[in-house]
């Protein structure tokens, strides 16, 4: 079984709670270019064994790329082997808990602005493009349940904590767009709903249906049993 996202992000942030190994990522990412393995040992005064280590620990979590090549400037025979380079990655990881993403809502609202859309237009589209991708997980010829358990995967990978609620509603535990719902209520709202809606589409799911039901504490919006269409 896949481990969540969450679960998965902490595991990735706990790779530098290790004072030497957070030392080594920072001596890396301070540099222009890249870091030799003699340098960054060096700057962190540990020896070149220890650096390696945990420099390459930091490559397989993501958070260095690593490259080899020659630092001598010469080629062909006698100019030594390529030496072990490393630099910072383009990796961001970002824990909350609650989970929240309010990089979603900032993008989301850039694109429609930059396309000349409506911003639940947007949204809509976004949320096809989720929908699509769980009903690839759940197989061309799903049955509702089986859409339904896709549905809930997915909901729970993008932060909203789904779980079954009575008259075999899924609502939406987390909001991870909290603090901008509290203030622009409307706009927020609006987009999510706008998005959920879009993702029952892309499922392709004719039996569940988002809709707009505000609970304290919750996500705006629940998923019912439609009628049969």
């Amino acid at each position: 079984m896949k481990k969540k996202s969450l679960d998965r992000r902490i595991e990735s942030l706990a790779v530098l709670v290790d004072p030497v190994r957070r030392a080594l990522y920072s001596a890396v990412a301070s540099r222009d270019g890249s870091t030799s393995r003699e340098e960054a040992a060096k700057a962190v005064k540990i020896s070149r064994a220890l650096a390696a280590f945990h420099l390459d620990k930091l490559v397989e979590e993501g958070y260095l790329d690593a490259e080899f090549r020659r630092v001598s400037g010469r080629s062909g025979p006698g100019a030594g082997r390529p030496a072990k380079l490393y630099k910072r990655s383009s990796k961001v990881v970002e824990v909350s808990v609650p989970s929240r993403n309010y990089e979603l809502v900032a993008r989301l609202m850039a694109s429609a602005i930059s396309e000349g859309k409506r911003e639940d237009e947007t949204a809509f589209s976004f949320g096809v493009d989720i929908g699509e991708e769980a009903r690839g997980r759940a197989g061309p010829k799903a049955a509702t349940e089986k859409l339904i358990r896709s549905l809930e995967s997915v909901l729970d990978e993008k932060g909203f904590q789904p779980f079954n609620a009575a008259a075999g509603e899924i609502r939406l535990r987390n909001c991870p767009f909290d603090a901008l719902a509290n203030d622009y209520r409307d706009l927020v709202c609006g987009m999510n709903l706008s998005m959920m809606k879009g993702i029952v589409e892309g499922l392709r799911a004719k039996h569940i249906e988002a809709v707009f039901d505000p609970k304290p504490g919750m996500c705006c919006v629940v998923f019912r049993r439609a009628a049969r269409r």
